[in-house]
């Protein structure tokens, strides 16, 4: 009776995995701070990608973590980068089973871990790396990605991306734009599974979590420019954003459920307080009910399985 009159499912078919894959790994490496999540090597990122299809799943965001870094993130560019190498492999594997989303930003090749260039007296410099989020996002789709996900939150990414991709005859590419991305504390695990290099915070480009109305006028701004779905990250602290976003945009809406709200969940299992088989699908539902119609979530191949 319940399922005969269910208002709001979660079915793989909206759930995306994000992956991490490193450079010059042999063996896939544990991220301590979010239990069941590894780094990737290039061959056990192939066969979960394969699992993944199989199962059902919407889609696979793939980040890459090089062993070197530099000021410019110059391996984000690079032909033989990890993350140009990865796309290509799961594409190789998925073909167009499984959708391939790629992570537009810098944070993970540069050695000031910024989502992009710096200006002399260290601010992040716009304009100067709007150029280099066009270019990646073009090697991206000549990679074999399907949807490209600029998450640097810099102004003008969205245009900058869709200018490129369609001058360079991607115009089929998809732009799944972080419209909405809040300054929180709960990437604090993300940073460890990236071996992100920041020092400081990101608040003079990414949103201040007071801040609704706000929103609203980048999701407006990301719409205008040519973006095929908008994103609010993260998911369980902003549900109300969410119900907002799904209500001033007719595009696709989805939300990522980042790695501290994983990780939360994960730590209270282990110790025995909460029931980690229902709490999961609690969870993800409250983030559907809230608007969502799709969902990043390190949980998408058990809920799958379930």
């Amino acid at each position: 009776m319940r399922g005969l009159v269910r208002e709001t499912s979660v079915e793989p078919r909206q759930l995306v995995l994000p992956l991490f894959v490193g450079e010059g790994l042999t063996e896939p490496r544990p991220i301590a701070s979010m239990p069941g999540v590894v780094q990737h090597t290039m061959d056990s990122l192939r066969a979960t990608a394969v699992e993944a299809a199989e199962a059902g799943l919407g889609g696979l965001m793939l980040f890459g973590i090089p062993e070197h870094k530099d000021a410019t993130g110059s391996g984000a560019l690079a032909d033989d980068g990890i993350l140009n190498v990865a796309v290509r492999a799961v594409a190789e594997e998925v073909g167009d089973d499984c959708l391939v989303m790629t992570d537009v930003c810098l944070d993970e090749f540069t050695d000031h871990g910024h989502c992009g260039v710096l200006t002399p007296n260290g601010t992040v410099d716009n304009d100067a790396t709007l150029e280099l989020y066009a270019e990646m996002a073009v090697q991206h789709a000549e990679a074999g990605a399907h949807v490209v996900a600029p998450s640097g939150m810099m102004d003008g990414q969205v245009g900058a991306i869709r200018s490129a991709l369609d001058a360079a005859g991607h115009s089929q590419i998809a732009i799944l734009a972080y419209a909405v991305k809040y300054a929180s504390a709960f990437y604090g695990p993300f940073r460890e599974a990236v071996s992100s290099s920041l020092q400081g915070d990101r608040k003079t480009y990414q949103q201040d979590p007071g801040n609704l109305r706000e929103a609203l006028r980048e999701v407006a701004l990301d719409e205008a420019e040519g973006a095929d779905m908008v994103m609010v990250k993260p998911a369980l602290g902003y549900l109300d954003v969410i119900r907002a976003v799904r209500e001033a945009t007719q595009l696709p809406v989805a939300a990522y459920n980042v790695s501290g709200e994983y990780s939360m969940v994960e730590a209270a299992a282990a110790q025995g307080w909460i029931d980690r088989d229902v709490a999961v699908p609690e969870l993800l539902t409250s983030i559907r009910r809230a608007g969502a119609d799709l969902i990043l979530t390190y949980w998408a191949l058990q809920q799958a399985r379930r």
